[in-house]
This record gives structure tokens, C-alpha cells and sequence, in this order.
């Protein structure tokens, strides 16, 4: 017996019903799994797999996934309300979605009854920006961004993202007039910024690579990142967070915004001077004729800080070989 529920009772419920195993919402729901999951980093598949073996399949696995209503999927995520977990709570209603969603792809389902729910579950308290900090997680999504089957300006675009760690916004609109591969510099001018002055990001053998790549196919054009409608415009500001819930990660598990936090929060406790990574961050200086002055404030550390972290990352991503924290920085 599982929380509760006698499989054997669930197994004599699907007989009198007369309803094949293959179309119950568990069966649905690890078909769909396994079939998507290749495609996801494996930290992120397993934690899936594993809430809805914890908190759906107790009471809607044995189930008809025909039978199933938004009342009965309600019951199941108030449980985890209950608890204190909201973000749970959501994330178990977004994959219960996205089965629902498969189990009407493949006629085994008339309807998705998730999309009833919306508003249902309290919102989770505090603003949060989607970002991942655990080194294991990073590797996966960076492996899953190499592995992106979709376009290659918007594979290229993920795969600048975490190297730069602009805002979302301003790497859409990157235009390759503003990069100089002989300094390695990308400089966003000041109209472009969320603080009105000129930001300079030092572009590492990695990040060159990347823009290497992609130049022979948008390099003619005025966007490094074009819309694929329209070379006069830039990708669409859904592209990035499209492209994260394709490979699997749902919006709240990360986010275009998120690259920024993931760099802000390792870079900190990785021994990083404060002052460089808020620079390179471009968080908005109090003093507007300070700022005007000070774009390459800390640029020997900042072009070293950016290196590092590019390497870093390449070390996840083949394994973990540099998942150690990063020489601190002189001061």
C-alpha cells in the first residue's frame, strides 16, 4: 500500500471499467516521460518522474486519464498546498499539463483539464527569477543547450546567454556592428542599456566561438540573433524561454533571466571582487555622472573574471572535471 491507496484495488477499478493499462494517466505519463526525457538534463528528468510519483500517482495513476477532471487534479495539487509547497504545487500542475497535452496528441485524451486550474493554486510568495546555482544542474542544462534540435540562432543565442549574462533583452538585440573580435569586446551602447550608459562585455575564447559560428549565417545582416520571419528585427523575446521549455525546463525552473542570477550567485561565492561582478552585471550606478565614467571600471579583473567562468563552465559541462570553486580572485 502507497500513501494510502492498495495498487491491487487500483488494478480491480481499471478491470471493471474495462480500461487498457496503456491509457491510465501513470502509464500516459511515463510513456510521455521517457520519450521527452532524453532530451533533458537527467537531474531535471528525474525530479519529474519522481513528483509525480510522490505527489499524482498515488490517487490519479490507476486512473482513465479520459476520466480524469480539473476538480480531481485540484484535490491532488491542494494536497501539496497544504504542505507550504507552492512552487511544488505549481510544477506538478505544469507536468500534469503537458501529459494531458501528449495523452490528446496521441487520442488517448479529449482535453487537457490543467488549463481549468489557472489561478487556482496562491501564486509562490516573492518574485523569482528561474535560475539554476547547483553545479550539477548547469552541466545538465548546458549539455541540453549543445543538444537543441530547434534553430541554430536560437541554439546559438542559448549558448551565448550564460557566457555574457546580459539581459535577456539586450542580447536579442545584440548587432554586429557593437562586437570587435580583435579586442574581444562586445559594447552595448548606452541607448541600449537599462541604465543609459555604455556597457562593456569582454567576450571570451568561447563566447567568439559561438559568434564564430553563427556569423557566416546572420554575419550579413544587422542582428547576430534575427527574427526568422524577418532579417529587420530581432528574434522574439519568447525565443529564449521557448526554446528552455521545449528542452523541458518549465519557466519556473529557469528563465532567460535566470543566466544573469546563476553567474551573480557563483561568481559571489566563488571569492569574485563584489564591485567587478556588479560592473559586469551592469546593475544601474546611483550616481549618474559616475556611471557615465566608470563602463570599464575594473576591466583587467572583469576580461580575467569572464575567461574563468567560460572555462568553468566547459568543465561542467565535460563532467564535472572543474565543479570545484574557482581560484578567489585577488582583491
Amino acid at each position: 500500500m502507497l500513501n494510502g491507496v492498495d495498487p491491487s484495488d487500483t488494478k480491480k477499478a481499471q478491470k471493471a471499467a474495462g480500461t487498457p493499462e496503456t491509457e491510465t494517466f501513470e502509464a500516459i505519463a511515463r510513456e510521455w516521460h521517457t520519450k521527452f526525457s532524453a532530451s533533458w538534463a537527467a537531474s531535471h528528468g528525474n525530479k519529474i518522474i519522481r513528483r509525480l510519483e510522490l505527489y499524482v500517482f498515488p490517487w490519479l495513476g490507476g486512473r482513465p486519464i479520459r476520466s480524469i477532471t480539473a476538480p480531481d487534479l485540484l484535490m491532488v495539487l491542494r494536497r501539496i498546498e497544504a504542505k507550504g509547497t507552492l512552487e511544488t504545487a505549481h510544477r506538478t500542475q505544469q507536468n500534469c499539463g503537458q501529459v494531458f497535452r501528449y495523452a490528446v496528441a496521441t487520442a488517448r485524451a479529449e482535453r487537457d483539464p490543467s488549463g481549468d486550474l489557472r489561478g487556482a493554486i496562491p501564486p509562490a510568495s516573492g518574485k523569482h527569477m528561474a535560475t539554476m546555482t547547483d553545479p550539477k544542474e548547469i552541466a545538465g542544462l548546458l549539455s541540453s543547450i549543445d543538444d537543441y534540435r530547434g534553430s541554430i540562432v536560437t541554439r546559438c543565442a542559448l549558448q551565448l546567454a550564460p557566457l555574457v549574462f546580459v539581459r535577456p533583452g539586450e542580447l536579442r538585440h545584440a548587432e554586429w556592428s557593437e562586437f570587435n573580435f580583435d579586442t574581444a569586446e562586445w559594447r552595448i551602447p548606452p541607448e541600449k542599456m537599462k541604465a543609459g550608459v555604455l556597457h562593456i562585455v569582454p567576450l571570451s575564447k568561447q563566447a567568439l566561438d559561438v559568434l564564430r559560428e553563427i556569423q557566416p549565417l546572420t554575419g550579413h545582416g544587422r542582428y547576430v540573433f534575427p527574427n526568422p520571419r524577418t532579417g529587420s528585427r530581432p528574434m522574439s523575446s519568447n525565443a529564449i524561454l521557448s526554446a528552455l521549455r521545449r528542452m523541458g525546463f518549465a519557466k519556473d525552473e529557469m528563465s532567460g533571466h535566470g543566466f544573469r542570477s546563476m553567474a551573480s550567485t557563483l561568481l559571489n561565492e566563488q571569492g569574485w571582487n563584489r564591485d567587478a561582478i556588479e560592473r559586469q552585471l551592469s546593475h544601474a550606478e546611483r550616481n549618474s555622472v559616475r556611471a557615465a565614467y566608470n563602463y570599464a571600471e575594473f576591466m583587467p579583473e572583469r576580461k580575467k573574471m569572464m575567461q574563468v567562468w567560460a572555462d568553468y563552465l566547459d568543465g561542467l559541462k565535460a563532467g564535472g572535471a572543474v565543479v570545484l570553486p574557482f581560484k578567489r580572485a585577488k582583491r
